[in-house]
């Protein structure tokens, strides 16, 4: 029959293309909670699997080795929050003279703005006299949004604390079947370009979690050593939380500043220290950015500067915060699998170029 010799093709076309990825950026945003929570999960056991894979070389049992090693983490993490807590007593028993000097620097603000709205008030007199109901209710609906935004963070969070360290531990246990299902996915031939793929994204995400956790930590005791020296209170929480800061690429440079400014407000009445501070944490900016995270992450990441932009701002819209922690290992590992499919190789020379 004629039908037999008939041969369908299933190759997609633009639009499709553009209609699944629309799909799937919908699905990310629907379940971020989800995903967010994995690609968590998965830096993390990357990042904990060498020290499993030291204690399998001493005769442990890989699944006692991995209980070990996470309840290892999870104390130096406990350790590290005690110690935060602990010199976070001194910053809230100080707190009534910052919301002193914050209150004050509110009612300025809120002064100019109320001066600015009588003027526009002026120009349109429909704009001035509004209904002070109309304005509680819209005061209200504000309200209500943020509590209801508060109730999905809450909600998050819950859901990282509660499921995170099961997803690592079962990672760390199940790693190798894991691999070898992953690889059975797809046919013979394709088997060790894939294996390849794999190989490459374990040591970037490996070698960009590592890096970056011996980055924050020279940030952080570089900053809270300058904070100490400028005579700053609670120098371990301000250097803590600039080092945090100051690892996000280009907006690390000016979030930094915030921890130390909001503590120095109840310290100095000039603005010569707080030019200083900026400048200093601009200085450390620049030279993790350009000789820290190349010399400790090395070329792992082959991201250029504009992917890397492009990156922060799309999923840091797309997620938030956690959106900027997982910018850049979700654009790599989009590369490694683009250098590893012919059809995308032009889109991972783009994101290296």
């Amino acid at each position: 029959m004629l039908l037999d010799n008939i041969r369908f093709t299933a190759r997609p076309n633009s639009s499709q293309r553009i209609i699944a990825m629309g799909i799937v950026f919908a699905c990310l945003y629907v379940a971020s909670s989800v995903v967010m929570t994995l690609l968590l999960a998965i830096l993390a056991a990357y990042f904990l699997d060498p020290m499993v894979g030291w204690l399998e070389r001493i005769r442990i049992p890989r699944a006692i080795g991995s209980v070990v090693v996470l309840l290892a983490a999870t104390a130096v993490l406990a350790g590290i929050g005690y110690l935060v807590v602990a010199r976070a007593g001194d910053f809230v028993s100080n707190w009534p003279r910052y919301s002193q000097v914050l209150r004050r620097e509110t009612t300025a603000l809120d002064n100019n703005l109320a001066m600015i709205e009588r003027q526009v008030g002026a120009v349109a007199p429909g704009t001035a006299d509004r209904n002070p109901a109309t304005v509680r209710g819209e005061e209200t609906q504000v309200a209500r949004e943020l509590l209801l935004r508060g109730v999905g963070s809450l909600y998050s969070i819950l859901l990282l604390v509660t499921f995170l360290p099961f997803l690592i531990l079962f990672m760390l246990v199940a790693k190798r079947r894991i691999w070898r299902a992953t690889l059975h996915l797809f046919s013979d031939e394709a088997q060790p370009s894939v294996e390849s793929a794999l190989s490459q994204v374990s040591a970037m995400l490996r070698g960009y979690v590592v890096g970056n956790a011996l980055v924050g930590l020279i940030l952080a005791f570089s900053s809270g050593l300058f904070f100490w020296m400028m005579h700053l209170d609670n120098p371990f929480i301000g250097g803590v939380a600039s080092g945090v800061l100051n690892l996000v690429p280009y907006l690390g440079a000016v979030l930094a500043w915030i921890p130390p400014f909001l503590i120095g407000m109840s310290q100095w009445q000039s603005v010569g220290p707080f030019l200083g501070i900026a400048a200093v944490l601009v200085l450390f900016h620049i030279i993790a950015l350009n000789l820290l995270v190349p010399a400790m992450v090395g070329r792992r990441v082959q991201l250029s500067s504009l992917a890397v932009t492009v990156a922060l701002l799309f999923w840091g819209w797309l997620w938030g915060a956690i959106g900027l922690i997982l910018a850049i290992p979700i654009t790599a590992t989009i590369k490694v699998v683009c250098d590893h499919v012919e059809d995308w190789q032009p889109i991972g020379r783009w994101l290296g170029a």
